[in-house]
């Protein structure tokens, strides 16, 4: 007996349509891409009871659990409710019904390095910022695509999403302390953007692209050049991955406090509502923006933020990109 599926339904509540028919694939989210190891148990569990005995690590950091028949959903969904209650509700504090499974796939899993609990490079904690992310934009149906890296080596690629969180230091410098080795101005020149320099055994800095790394202090034998004791964030946007119209993200806020960058985040769906007419659409966050327009993306984003006085909002974004319009022909190869 044929059995009706809507498909869409089904992407909804994070189960993806597989090549074989009546067959689908869990996208089980894993908010800033680190649980604890116990987990491991269930995604098995899961994967042995319902699926074909194997999963993927998602692109996004998620739990991909295939080969699900479309006849056990609901079951899977039942048994989803402990997992979801303590990674979504307790964890990030989001407000979501879980009886039914995901209610949403709108605003994708939140991707994360590994961060200041390990990396020696990191400015900030990601999975700390990236939870209270989560809670400013899931659920939802507006599609939204967040990236967070610990240091503008984004190794998380926020570049490539439609926000890219990066977590910024700026260093503090005490002469007092310096004994003009020189270090911090030999990793600025290797590894950064060239703003140090020795003058009379004491270092100078060009202020104006100083990009936040902190790669100076991580050289400094005597902690002559050490990380602000607050972070700061910078907010990359526009970026995407996509067959027609990739592009990578440009910096829109520099030198963000955490505060500034969740109220930048809690305008999100305001704007999207806005820009679609409160018909949620799957589109990338940047194709809202170049519909909007920046200014219309900067005045609404920024709407009731607070900014610290560190921060730095960029007065105009180009993006260049290369669309592919109309019907290529190419000749048959004899």
């Amino acid at each position: 007996m044929a059995k009706d599926m809507n498909i869409g339904a089904l992407r909804t509540n994070c189960f993806r349509q597989s090549k074989v028919k009546g067959e689908y694939m869990l996208q089980m989210r894993v908010p800033a891409g680190l649980i604890e190891a116990k987990y491991l148990d269930f995604v098995q569990h899961l994967a042995t009871t319902y699926g074909d005995g194997t999963f993927h690590f998602g692109s996004r950091q998620c739990f991909a659990i295939p080969g699900i028949k479309y006849e056990n959903i609901d079951k899977v969904n039942k048994e989803l409710k402990d997992y979801l209650e303590d990674i979504e509700v307790a964890q990030c504090g989001v407000d979501m019904d879980t009886s039914a499974g995901y209610p949403t796939i709108g605003a994708r899993n939140i991707m994360a390095c590994i961060g200041g609990i390990h990396c020696i490079k990191a400015n900030i904690n990601t999975q700390e910022i990236a939870k209270k992310i989560e809670k400013e934009v899931f659920p939802s149906h507006y599609h939204i695509k967040v990236a967070v890296a610990g240091c503008p080596n984004d190794c998380a690629k926020g570049h490539f999403n439609d926000f890219g969180i990066v977590g910024l230091t700026k260093p503090i410098y005490d002469p007092d302390l310096c004994i003009g080795c020189g270090s911090c101005v030999k990793a600025c020149e290797s590894h950064a953007t060239r703003v140090l320099s020795m003058v009379n055994n004491r270092i100078e800095k060009d202020a104006c692209c100083c990009v936040g790394c902190g790669e100076c202090t991580l050289v400094c034998p005597t902690n002559a050049m050490r990380r602000s004791p607050k972070p700061f964030y910078r907010i990359l946007i526009g970026g995407r991955t996509g067959k027609q119209y990739p592009r990578m993200g440009k910096t829109f806020a520099d030198f963000l406090s955490e505060e500034a960058v969740l109220a930048i985040i809690k305008n999100w769906q305001a704007f999207s509502a806005d820009v679609l007419k409160g018909q949620p659409r799957y589109l990338h966050g940047g194709h809202l923006l170049d519909m909007a327009g920046y200014e219309k993306f900067k005045e609404m984003m920024l709407k009731n933020v607070t900014l610290n006085p560190e921060a730095r909002i960029a007065e105009n974004v180009y993006f260049a990109e290369t669309e592919y319009r109309g019907r290529i022909h190419v000749k048959p190869v004899k």
